[in-house]
């Protein structure tokens, strides 16, 4: 086990390890987005309150989850780069750090639209609304400050601290409706209890969305981090042999 982490660490043996998952990923994500839009968006009875308007879950609650998903994927990846300097794990924090951001725009955009029929308001600043978007700041900071710096190590070292400290935001983000009275609605769906607010009609499509989500970020993650391996080792041949393969 601890021979093929050795091994993976390597950013040459890490690209091809990338490219043989890639297809293991990129199919799936492809035909649960299909089933779990086409049920969610045509097959799922429309809500006796929210009517078809409450459709918009099926985006929104998964790019939520994924936001916080990817940001700890970005801040476990961050840590193991500071403490044992492995360049494959910083590669991947630094793939990760665009996609969150891009899954926590999507979560706010939807939200919003989300929120002006059923609150009648775009924005609140509200506990979950607030920390979220707080969440959104630290993926754009975490970006700035990767490109802020020339040298790779240094730039790796700073982000990682950004990404360790701003997990405290996570829990925030998560607990926020309890702790606090907010605008925003509980947990609809709490997988440990035998009795869900949400019927399986509407729950299942929810659930085959939220697995296409993470299925697509694993497949734009290798994606990435294949991309910025090239780039990092530009000089060397391999790439250069890679480059006129492809």
């Amino acid at each position: 086990m601890l021979q093929t982490i050795t091994k993976l660490a390597s950013l040459r043996n890490f690209y091809f390890f990338c490219g043989k998952l890639l297809p293991w990923f990129a199919w799936p994500t492809l035909i649960l987005m299909l089933v779990g839009l086409y049920w969610g968006l045509v097959e799922a009875p429309a809500d006796y309150q929210q009517k078809d308007s409450y459709r918009i879950i099926f985006v929104h609650v998964p790019a939520a989850w994924m936001s916080l998903f990817v940001y700890m994927v970005m801040a476990v990846s961050a840590a193991a780069s500071l403490i044992w300097k492995t360049k494959a794990s910083e590669v991947v924090a630094n793939s990760c750090a665009p996609i969150g951001a891009a899954f926590t725009f999507l979560a706010l955009a939807t939200g919003s639209l989300w929120g002006k029929p059923m609150w009648g308001t775009w924005w609140e600043w509200d506990a979950r609304l607030t920390s979220e978007l707080v969440l959104l700041f630290l993926y754009l900071g975490y970006m700035a400050l990767q490109s802020a710096f020339e040298d790779k190590r240094t730039a790796a070292r700073a982000t990682a601290i950004l990404a360790i400290v701003g997990v405290v935001n996570i829990p925030i983000i998560h607990y926020s409706v309890e702790w606090w009275f907010t605008l925003h609605q509980g947990p609809t769906v709490q997988v440990m209890q035998d009795k869900q607010a949400m019927d399986k009609s509407m729950l299942i499509p929810l659930m085959i969305m939220a697995t296409a989500f993470k299925f697509y970020f694993a497949t734009v993650l290798l994606m990435r981090s294949r991309n910025e391996i090239l780039e990092r080792e530009s000089h060397t041949k391999w790439v250069q042999e890679e480059r006129e393969r492809l």
